[in-house]
């Protein structure tokens, strides 16, 4: 694994647990941690279980006993690493979002296409939300209308931050649009489907910041529905607000990750008298990873979306027929930022 900050502890405890939950044809061997700070490194080997530490990423990736490597590094590295992982022949697991720009993240897809390879948007297996695929799947909010999202949090208001990478242009790439909205967007487009075009604002609060604090856009779907999407590292009063609401001609469907392990639910076909909002505890029985985790009604947290993303990948690893769904979707979010700057810097609609 090459990087040893917030993410690394969310993909080690992921390496460590998977093993516990899902039956996994495959024993993961924790072998090298790589990053610049080695007192970081020495802390983080001892405290999740990595048997080495190195402060040379190319060295570390091409070592033969290295199968897999993992990417949990500022955005402006993912690239390099990726494209020479994959030329080494090795598995890549990547942290989102897969790129700083589309031609970048193209590049990497190219790279990529002949070996395994995951890309972390573990939202998308928060329960919940596998089961809002569902009901959607099964027709029971009918025709959608409307999309809305958003993502919140209070994280550019703190001064403390503001000189960490993530601020900043050269290593982010984008702020609130490439860390918060990206998020948002991989959702919209798992549960309700590709976008034709959109119109963007972007907006920075902090003076003498190159990335943007806010993002806001209005979209088209190629289902005909319509949807708003807000990221903001100003959403002061929330920690990690993110949302989506589904507006649909038989149903509605509401989600806030602050509460996770809940699913709002409307059904419009019942009698007007009967209608009202359910909140679905989705945690089993027949529920989205349920015979994974904990009994019904047994709550799960963070760090299950990252134990499930691994085990969903490792349950469907093949070397010889490797699956590039993660990675195709990871570049179809990096389309969509795209037409966001570009929307944002023109003022104007832009096609996807």
């Amino acid at each position: 694994m090459i990087g040893s900050g917030f993410i690394a502890k969310a993909h080690s405890n992921a390496f460590r647990q998977v093993g516990h939950f899902f039956n996994s044809p495959y024993e993961l061997g924790m072998r090298v941690i790589c990053g610049r700070n080695q007192i970081r490194l020495e802390a983080a080997a001892e405290q999740w279980g990595w048997a080495e530490t190195a402060t040379d990423w190319q060295t570390a990736v091409a070592r033969p006993d290295i199968d897999v490597v993992d990417i949990a590094v500022p955005n402006a590295l993912h690239a390099p690493i990726a494209i020479a992982a994959a030329q080494a022949g090795k598995i890549v697991l990547c942290e989102k979002p897969l790129a700083t720009s589309l031609a970048e993240a193209e590049t990497m897809a190219q790279a990529m296409r002949d070996v395994p390879s995951l890309v972390w948007f573990n939202y998308r297996r928060i329960p919940a939300v596998v089961f809002a695929k569902r009901l959607i799947a099964e027709g029971r909010i009918g025709q959608t209308y409307h999309y809305r999202a958003l993502y919140l949090n209070q994280s550019g208001n703190d001064p403390s931050k503001s000189n960490t990478w993530r601020y900043k242009r050269s290593e982010a790439g984008m702020g609130a649009a490439g860390d918060l909205l990206s998020h948002s967007i991989d959702s919209a487009l798992y549960l309700n489907g590709p976008i034709t075009e959109l119109t963007a604002m972007a907006h920075t609060f902090a003076q003498g910041r190159d990335v943007d604090d806010a993002t806001l856009l209005l979209v088209r779907f190629v289902n005909g529905s319509i949807g708003t999407f807000e990221a903001t590292r100003y959403g002061v009063g929330c920690r990690n607000r993110k949302t989506f609401e589904i507006n649909g001609s038989k149903g509605m469907l509401r989600f806030n990750l602050e509460e996770m392990n809940q699913l709002e639910f409307l059904d419009a076909t019942e009698p007007p008298n009967r209608q009202g909002m359910r909140n679905l505890t989705v945690t089993g029985p027949d529920h989205p990873y349920s015979e994974n985790f904990w009994k019904p009604g047994h709550i799960i947290g963070y760090e299950h979306t990252f134990i499930a993303t691994l085990g969903d990948f490792l349950g469907t690893l093949d070397r010889q027929n490797p699956s590039n769904v993660d990675l195709d979707d990871a570049v179809a979010v990096q389309k969509v930022l795209d037409a966001v700057e570009r929307s944002a810097a023109s003022g104007s609609w832009v096609k996807l």
